[in-house]
């Protein structure tokens, strides 16, 4: 089979098990798996909690060293690594080799945040005492990612989770397994170079739903990182935050685009095609609703149309394709629900039909879709993980801004403006409501360095860059009177 050099490659095997894989280039198996029973996620559990013990001992610059030999094993692996993103997710290589850069690039901002895990001085109102606030490791972490970024969203955690010296249990999608046993492998060859990191320190779990429950409720687990839907979200949170635990959520996003009157449209129209049909609408960055200055959007409206009759649909590991096929049949069942809802409320669709059925019988590929809509209504409310772009108008910026805001999601957004006033509007406080928020460029495509996440039920989670770091260690206060009186804060005297 073609894969095998590619499996071969990534030290794969994924023959002996009774849960089959499927690509959804074609809709073929590509290997089987057999999925952890309690036991064994218990079991994994628990050799996490050991290999804590052992690993909050160790230097954070050197828990740096191990992450920068990580990074130097997915630097050699990613071309092999980039293109099982693609055969197993779907998504188009440039996109899968995409993915694999950043894990190399958090693996770089890691290393140099393992010298820099600050804490803060602070005076204190009492003479001859000072104040500091440390840092420490806060235990093994649980790590369930999606479908779509089946290697980076891992790698965000676990680069800064090991320098900050937490292990890590990860629950890949049920349908994305082989890209994480591939991951464990590549981990595997740097912590033999690395000589003596605890076993432990990276495990897979595969399973379904049940294996993330066993995850998320387990106390042993101080923090769970969990990213996916707004539905898994609400049932993930509850029960950590029961135990009391600390959740990191990284849920929807039904994300938007304002463009007004001045925008550079040529700009635009090439930031809403990569936006809105890259890895076939299946990021939860991806763009979703576009709203339109009256006056400008029959033009735009048009050259969209054009664009998306002309992009190319097809196998992402061949040349020149830039938009590969939905995950499965249940993805574009969703697609064309949501289609025939934005009908009946009043869109107009352009797209959004099934392509190469005939070839692939088993995948699905189909045409990015356009739907005009004449307000914001309730199927444009709810995300849709697929390639639909909802368009819309408005006469008036504060009310573009509030129909932006008007979702329950806040991840991504941003503005097409070549007028500062209208740019800054959008960023400050009463304008976009998004934990992203960006000016003349789209909502998708984040850079490692800032911090990743969103507000309402998007889940307010931070992930990769900036001071996400934090998230996965504890805080202490720490005060130290090097006087020889002993007096009290607020002024309270207490003497007998």
């Amino acid at each position: 089979m073609a894969h095998e050099k590619l499996f071969a490659e990534l030290g794969l095997q994924p023959e002996n098990g009774e849960i089959k894989v499927f690509s959804p280039i074609d809709g073929t198996e590509i290997g089987r798996i057999g999925y952890d029973r309690d036991a064994v996620v218990n079991a994994k559990i628990a050799l996490a909690a050991e290999a804590f013990q052992a690993w909050r001992l160790v230097p954070a610059p050197k828990r740096g060293e191990l992450v920068r030999l990580l990074g130097e094993e997915l630097r050699a692996a990613k071309e092999p690594l980039g293109r099982l993103v693609s055969l197993e997710c779907g998504k188009i290589l440039a996109e899968g080799l995409g993915e694999v850069q950043e894990m190399i690039d958090i693996c770089d901002f890691a290393i140099g945040q393992s010298r820099q895990l600050y804490g803060l001085t602070i005076a204190s109102e009492r003479p001859g005492h000072r104040m500091m606030e440390t840092w420490h490791p806060l235990g093994p972490i649980g790590v369930i990612s999606a479908f779509n970024f089946p290697v980076a969203v891992w790698a965000w955690n676990f680069a800064l989770a090991i320098v900050c010296g937490d292990p890590v249990i990860w629950k890949p999608s049920e349908k994305t397994p082989l890209c994480a046993l591939a991951c464990q492998n590549i981990f595997a060859r740097a912590a033999a170079r690395f000589n003596d990191a605890p076993e432990g320190l990276m495990q897979v779990v595969l399973g379904g739903a049940n294996a993330g429950a066993q995850l998320v409720a387990d106390t042993r687990l101080p923090l769970i990182s969990a990213t996916g839907s707004c539905r898994m979200g609400a049932l993930v949170g509850p029960v950590v935050a029961e135990r009391f635990g600390r959740s990191l959520l990284e849920l929807g996003g039904n994300n938007a685009m304002i463009v007004t009157a001045s925008a550079d449209l040529e700009l635009a129209v090439r930031a809403i095609l990569f936006s809105a049909v890259g890895t076939a609408g299946q990021r939860c960055t991806s763009l979703r609703r576009l709203i339109v200055q009256d006056g400008i959007a029959e033009e735009l409206t048009a050259r969209l149309k054009s664009a998306y009759a002309a992009i190319p649909v097809g196998d992402p590991l061949a040349d020149g394709t830039l938009v590969g096929p939905l995950i499965d049949g249940a993805a574009y069942e969703a697609m064309k629900n949501a289609l025939a809802t934005a009908r009946t409320e009043g869109g107009t669709v352009t797209g959004g039909e099934r392509l190469l059925s005939n070839d692939y019988p088993d995948a699905y590929y189909v045409r990015p879709a356009i739907a005009e809509m004449p307000a914001q209504t309730n199927v444009v409310r709810a995300e849709t993980f697929a390639p639909i772009l909802y368009v819309m108008r408005y006469s008036d910026l504060d009310a573009a801004i509030h129909m932006h805001n008007d979702v329950a999601q806040g991840l991504a957004s941003s503005i097409f403006t070549n007028d500062m006033r209208e740019a800054e509007a959008f960023l400050a406080a009463p304008g976009s409501d998004c934990g992203i928020a960006n000016v003349n460029i789209g909502p998708s495509g984040a850079e490692i360095g800032g911090a990743f996440g969103g507000e309402k039920e998007t889940g307010g989670g931070r992930e990769s860059g900036s001071d996400a770091w934090k998230a996965y260690m504890r805080r202490a206060t720490n005060t130290i009177n090097y006087s020889t009186e002993l007096p009290l804060a607020q002024g309270i005297r207490f003497e007998v």
